[in-house]
């Protein structure tokens, strides 16, 4: 289910040891990985200070974005549920300094759901 679930956009958690020793290189003292989800290439890591969102690109994967947002910065955040004829989910976070919010589409599962709590923990 795992390869279908990913062509498919769901999000699905990844193994914070599992993931650790890559993203070493880029915490601060004093930052621990809390949680991180897989959406498709691209993925959302949440750590104790600020959200960090990975964007692979390219055919390979070699060439990777990231993007990190202290918690402090999100001033607004939003999930649209999936529909009954619609098949995917939306998250969307305003960011101060920033007129259009970053987008993320989700399938149709409860993983957004998790991810929303988590922001809602870290900003309200």
């Amino acid at each position: 289910m795992g390869l279908f679930n990913a062509i498919m956009g769901h999000a699905s958690e990844v193994s914070v040891e599992k993931i650790s020793e890559e993203y070493k290189p880029i915490l601060v003292n004093g930052e621990n990985i809390e949680k991180a989800f897989k959406l498709i290439r691209d993925m959302f890591v949440f750590t104790n200070k600020r959200l960090i969102l990975v964007d692979k690109q390219g055919l390979t994967g070699s060439k990777v974005e990231y993007v990190s947002i202290p918690y402090a910065s999100i001033i607004k955040f939003s999930k649209e549920s999936a529909g009954l004829l619609d098949l995917d989910a939306e998250l969307k976070i305003w960011v101060r300094g920033e007129a259009l919010p970053i987008k993320k589409q989700f399938g149709k599962d409860n993983n957004i759901n998790e991810v929303y709590q988590i922001l809602g923990q870290h900003i309200l």
